[in-house]
């Protein structure tokens, strides 16, 4: 099933005002209704060799899994589908840091998400977020796998002390650090004018999620002008960081295709 009529996509990525490079990768497929970004670490360019392979894997292991004439999602299930190609991923990037010193340690966050059937199914592993904007309400959807969110989930500081912390970028949990990963996968209802926002911690870090909000809120008619802002924004507290974005918006329903009479005959017949 094509979604370009039910999903309007924007991306932007920036190297931020500090780094000399990009270790951020995303990817955007409103056809298929596929949102994949990632954010690398790692010395020299490993970083961006491990988000490049996250991404590039993910992305093109379930386009060629939609790619049949139904573009139905598989049986298994879209969480499933998510889980194996974030696992497949993990497993490529560790393989590749273990046996090419210059890439040893490497590792990234990501965070894919999958619209269907009137839902979407995120997927994440790290501190890249999922947000989303209904009628007024901004809520993160996703929950950051840090040293900083089980502080805050334990009472040992509050949310307001977390934006000043040192520990920003412990990440209890890496694609290709360790040869298994566990994926963190949910499926939510979606409805027609919801925008969700996928970025990595180059714009949560620098911009206030009340800020975010603001942008959003007042940008929502211009997309890929949104996502550029707030990128703009990021820069302009310090962008210390790389910034990447992929806005998502819900324009309309996208219900599960019903089935042919072929598929209803044998349906029957089973």
């Amino acid at each position: 099933m094509n979604l370009s009529a039910a999903l309007e996509v924007a991306t932007a990525t920036h190297s931020g005002m500090v780094r000399s490079h990009n270790e951020d990768s995303i990817a955007a497929d409103a056809e298929i209704g596929l949102a994949v970004l990632a954010d690398g670490m790692g010395g020299y360019n490993a970083g961006e060799v491990a988000s490049g392979i996250a991404v590039a894997m993910v992305s093109a292991e379930i386009k060629k899994t939609l790619g049949g004439a139904s573009g139905k999602i598989p049986d298994s299930g879209a969480d499933s589908l998510i889980n194996e190609q974030a696992i497949n991923a993990n497993l490529a990037i560790y393989q590749a840091a273990q046996s090419q010193s210059q890439y040893a340690g490497m590792g990234t966050t990501l965070v894919t998400a999958l619209w269907h059937d009137n839902q979407m199914t995120v997927g994440h592993i790290g501190d890249s977020r999922l947000y989303r904007l209904r009628d007024d309400a901004f809520e993160q959807v996703t929950r950051d796998h840090s040293l900083l969110q089980e502080q805050i989930d334990s009472g040992m500081i509050t949310k307001e002390q977390a934006r000043f912390s040192q520990n920003k970028n412990l990440v209890t949990r890496a694609v290709g650090i360790d040869p298994e990963v566990e994926v963190e996968v949910h499926t939510y209802p979606v409805l027609p004018g919801d925008i969700y926002l996928l970025c990595s911690d180059g714009l949560s870090d620098m911009v206030t999620d009340e800020d975010i909000h603001l942008t959003l809120s007042s940008l929502q008619a211009n997309l890929p002008l949104a996502a550029e802002q707030l990128v703009q924004q990021a820069n302009d507290n310090g962008g210390r960081d790389n910034i990447s974005v992929i806005l998502v918006r819900v324009v309309k329903d996208f219900p599960a295709p019903r089935a042919g009479w072929l598929e209803t005959l044998k349906a029957w017949f089973r």
